[in-house]
């Protein structure tokens, strides 16, 4: 019986991979790390490692002694950090004898760097929005003067990081300076032009250049939006399966400008600009988004197609590659209930409305 060792173990994006894993056929162990003693309490891991976070010295040591005490036959990191970390030490990991299936460390590094992705999409002439690095405050005051939109907004970030790291919509200076030294961002920070609240994810895994599966999901609302300055939380509230032949054409567009032979998972996050174009903003690299529960429910399980490709070199039969899921499937989410599938028509059917 095959092991997988999952990093983040206990924390929701890793969950779901998790449950997504346990719903395979093949009853492999499934196996959890993690930097957190209580996410780990949580988690549907068989057992249970607790190892440094990704950027302590230690971690390189205690992570490859754990591979080779458990001698797992798959490895899969659920955090931009730590795949990045991972990434530098895959030589390591691989001499153990545990496979990983990511792409290049370049390819990590251009996609967990949203500044470096920005530079290349438009350099490949790819519509994003304009977008400046950060790195002092003549580049910030630039920033405001040519991005500002009618009331003078732009939209700053983190660079590094998810769940909304640092975004802030904002019109006032001060208050970006503020906001940027609050977090020593300095150097780490975008300022980009605003775009609307409409927003589209394209999950895909790729093999060598080729395209194995990709599903577009569109988020209709975020949890806990109303609780940020940004109006984003990195969490979404409802999921719905979309399908659109532009944003197919945006996510593929955008990967291979940074990776002319995908391998392993890409996760494009596109926002839509005034005009209806969807302009990526990030890829999620080497990473399954929070959701991706919701697909396996809604009958495609992408974590089981990975490590199925990853262990046993076996592709998925498919009625088609691109959104084998029908449209309008809804995946509603809240904190402490379990996550609902549904649709629109359902819904309607079963609220009493006075």
């Amino acid at each position: 019986m095959s092991k997988i060792l999952i990093a983040g173990a206990g924390g929701t994006p890793t969950e779901n991979v998790i449950k997504s894993l346990l719903e395979c056929n093949k009853n492999e162990t499934i196996i959890g790390m993690g930097s957190e003693p209580s996410d780990l309490m949580l988690s549907n891991a068989s057992k249970k490692y607790m190892v440094p976070y990704a950027v302590k010295k230690e971690y390189k040591t205690k992570l490859l002694n754990l591979l080779n005490l458990e001698k797992p036959d798959l490895v899969h990191f659920q955090n931009d950090i730590e795949i990045l970390e991972a990434s530098k030490i895959r030589k390591s990991i691989l001499e153990t004898g545990t496979k990983l299936y990511m792409p290049t460390h370049e390819v990590i590094e251009n996609c967990v760097d949203k500044g470096k992705s920005a530079v290349i999409w438009e350099g490949s002439g790819i519509k994003i929005p304009k977008t400046f690095n950060i790195n002092n405050k003549e580049d910030l005051k630039k920033a405001f003067n040519k991005l500002g939109d009618s009331d003078g907004k732009i939209w700053l970030r983190a660079n590094v990081g998810g769940g909304g790291r640092g975004a802030l919509p904002t019109n006032d200076y001060e208050f970006a300076k503020k906001w940027i030294d609050r977090f020593k961002g300095w150097g780490e920070f975008t300022g980009a032009e605003l775009l609307t609240e409409k927003t589209v994810t394209w999950l895909s895994i790729w093999y060598e250049g080729e395209l194995v599966v990709a599903q577009t999901r569109n988020r209709k609302a975020w949890s806990l939006g109303n609780r940020t300055l940004s109006g984003v939380t990195g969490v979404t509230k409802v999921g719905e399966t979309y399908s659109c032949d532009q944003v197919n054409t945006v996510a593929q567009d955008a990967i291979f400008s940074i990776d002319k032979r995908p391998h392993g998972i890409y996760g494009v996050d596109m926002t839509y600009d005034k005009s209806g174009i969807p302009n990526p903003t990030e890829i999620n690299i080497s990473r399954f988004f929070t959701t991706v529960h919701f697909f396996t429910q809604a009958g495609l399980n992408m974590p089981k197609i990975f490590k199925d490709i990853a262990l046993y070199n076996e592709f998925p039969s498919l009625n088609k590659k691109i959104n084998p899921l029908e449209d309008g499937l809804l995946w509603l989410r809240g904190m402490d209930c379990e996550p609902l599938l549904t649709t629109e028509e359902k819904m309607l059917k079963e609220i009493i409305q006075l």
